[in-house]
């Protein structure tokens, strides 16, 4: 019986690039967390971006925002992340799967973590903001496509990498576009959220593609790709 070995999320020519990345990401979080601790207007660096009023987007540009906005809230994402995993399911791809279910929960889980801790406010107090919540969570679907798309392909360190930061500057950009024009969110926490997103899926890609490999050798086999009905390990 032949098969190909499950292929993995992490692809192993972009970890020692994303790895630094992650790690300097994680300290533009911790920097900018400390800087607008316990803050409730907006920074420096916000008031170098044009801060929109609640009206100030109309007709479809606002249409195209609460949409944005709907799938960043519990339902919309939900539904979004259960669609995905369907789509990995039925092409095989359960670390995929994984992937998108532990990295949004962990992406967002930590977001949720830190505005408790950094406590920054926007439009009075108990509304917490930093870092966005719905940026970090549409960077992490882009980046987990991303990650698949270049093992997909199997493009190498420089253009991998490349292809990862363009999809997830694009996710994050756009979601957090939306959330500074509905007046959700200052621009320094939709930056915040993106790189909370670059930081915690390089890790969880790593830890699904190790517990996933520890799993298959602890069974002696590897998993492979087959037809249904077929039988799912090939003995060595």
């Amino acid at each position: 019986m032949t098969g190909r070995p499950a292929p993995g999320v992490l692809p192993p020519s972009l970890r020692a690039w994303l790895g630094p990345i992650a790690a300097l990401a994680a300290l533009v979080v911790v920097v900018l967390g400390a800087l607008y601790a316990g803050h409730s207007e907006p920074g420096r660096v916000d008031r170098w971006v044009v801060q929109p009023t609640a009206d100030s987007v109309r007709g479809p540009w606002r249409r195209v925002a609460l949409v944005l906005d709907f799938l960043g809230e519990p339902a919309g994402s939900s539904m979004l992340v259960a669609a995905i995993v369907v789509c990995c399911l039925l092409l095989r791809r359960p670390r995929a799967a994984a992937l998108f279910v532990a990295g949004a929960a962990l992406a967002v889980g930590t977001a949720t973590l830190l505005k408790h801790v950094v406590g920054r406010t926007i439009h009075g107090p108990g509304n917490l903001s930093y870092p966005s919540g719905h940026t970090t969570f549409f960077t992490a679907l882009a980046l987990v496509l991303a990650l698949l798309a270049t093992g997909r392909l199997g493009l190498g360190g420089r253009v991998g990498t490349s292809l990862v930061l363009a999809a997830s500057l694009a996710g994050g950009a756009v979601m957090g576009w939306a959330e500074v024009a509905l007046g959700a969110h200052y621009p320094t926490d939709a930056l915040g959220g993106w790189c909370t997103a670059l930081a915690v899926i390089p890790a969880t890609a790593w830890l699904v593609d190790r517990v996933a490999d520890r799993r298959v050798d602890r069974t002696g086999g590897r998993l492979v790709d087959q037809p249904a009905g077929a039988g799912r390990r090939e003995r060595p």
